[in-house]
Order: C-alpha cells, then structure tokens, then sequence
C-alpha cells in the first residue's frame, strides 16, 4: 500500500480554500491513503465553526479522492464538540475518529472521544490518533490492541518542539512493530502557531524515518509499505 503525509499551506478558518488544497495535494501524492495534520480543513482555530461530513465545501476533496482512488484523511472540528478525523473517499466524507486525549485550551470547547478507531484499507488496518494521542502511551496500546499494521496521525507542534514527533513516531513504532505516518503543520496555522514544525514523515516498524518532508507549507512525502 503507498501512504503519503501532507503539510499543506492552510488559510484559518477558509474551508472552501483548504479542501482545494487537500484536493491537489490528494491528486499529487498518487497514494491510496493520504493522510493531513490535526485541523487541516480550519487551521488550528478553537472557535472554528464545526465542519460536517456532507458539507458542500468538501466536493472537491472528494473528487480528488474519486479521481485518484485515494482515501484521505482531513482534521476538522464536528458536531460534538469534538476535534476529528474524516476519512474523504470518492463516496464521500464521514467522521472516522475523534481525538481522546485534549490539550488543555482544547478541553474549554471540546469534549474528548471515547474509542480507539482502526479502519481497514485493502486490507491494511489502520490506526488513527490526533496529535497529543501520540504522546499517551495508552493510546497507542489500546489502538495497537485492535490489530493494526499502520498508526496514522495528524499533528501540530511549534518548531521549536520539532523534535517530538520524531521521539514519538519511534517509541510507537518500535513498541508496536508498526508502520508509522504522521502528517505535521508547517508555516502558520491559526491560533497563535506562526511557525509549525513540518517535518511529516513515515517510520517503519523498526523505528527508521523511511520517508520525511521538510519544513515549508505545501511539501509531502509518500512510502510504499508492504
């Protein structure tokens, strides 16, 4: 299966300019599963108006994903209030996971998920987790328990912390013997991240880096695991 992490430029709170975003960075990464940074439809915006599954702004994602037979995985916050993953395929948008574990400015709007997710691609069985997940151990042991071959995550650190998705990508991945992907904010964000971290990248079951981007908006990486 060929995997492919996304730091793609983001307008805050531009929804229609950042699913089109979404939709050209789906048609270049030529990858089955595409996966974006926490909030990657808003910015990193707490008070970003919730974003459903059948909202009109997202047609274009979902082309992309028909065209490219590619299942994406976008944040947004839904209805909940939660911070999620929608998984976008050429059917559609649903909400596929709801981050458990919240900062703390996150916890003042949003309410935590409650179960680990795993969805099965080409019979590939894929983890999902929302940036701080990636950082409780519990997470990726409840996760892991589910049967998975990839954990996938999408991210927001400063770069100044650049450093933690690398440490946490490792532990995950030599922990679990699984393939790691995680997709990271790069360049301003929204909610006071003027620099993020990029660095998104893919780590094999040893803990490896086998793929990784840069630090500028609009860069990705894609892996062929198998």
């Amino acid at each position: 299966m060929r995997l492919a992490v996304v730091q793609p430029p983001c307008l805050p709170l531009d929804v229609v300019a950042n699913a089109r975003a979404h939709a050209a960075a789906v048609r270049a990464a030529r990858a089955r599963v595409v996966v974006f940074p926490e909030l990657s439809l808003t910015g990193y915006e707490l008070e970003a108006p919730v974003v459903s599954a059948d909202d009109p702004r997202l047609a274009p994602l979902v082309e992309a994903c028909a065209d490219a037979g590619a299942l994406a995985l976008v944040g947004a916050p839904v209805v909940g209030d939660h911070i999620a993953m929608l998984a976008v395929t050429g059917g559609g948008a649903t909400v596929a996971y709801r981050k458990m574990w919240l900062g703390d400015a996150e916890a003042r709007r949003f309410r935590p998920g409650d179960a680990p997710v795993v969805l099965v691609v080409d019979g590939w069985r894929v983890g999902l987790a929302i940036c701080k997940d990636t950082g409780v151990a519990a997470h990726a042991e409840r996760t892991a328990a589910l049967g998975i071959d990839v954990y996938a995550a999408g991210v927001l650190e400063s770069a100044r912390d650049a450093a933690v998705t690398d440490q946490r990508a490792h532990r995950i991945a030599t922990a679990h013997r699984v393939w790691v992907a995680v997709a990271s904010f790069a360049g301003s964000t929204g909610g006071g991240y003027i620099e993020a971290a990029g660095l998104s990248g893919v780590w094999t079951p040893n803990g490896e880096v086998y793929a990784r981007a840069g630090t500028e908006p609009g860069e990705s990486v894609s892996a062929s695991i198998g």
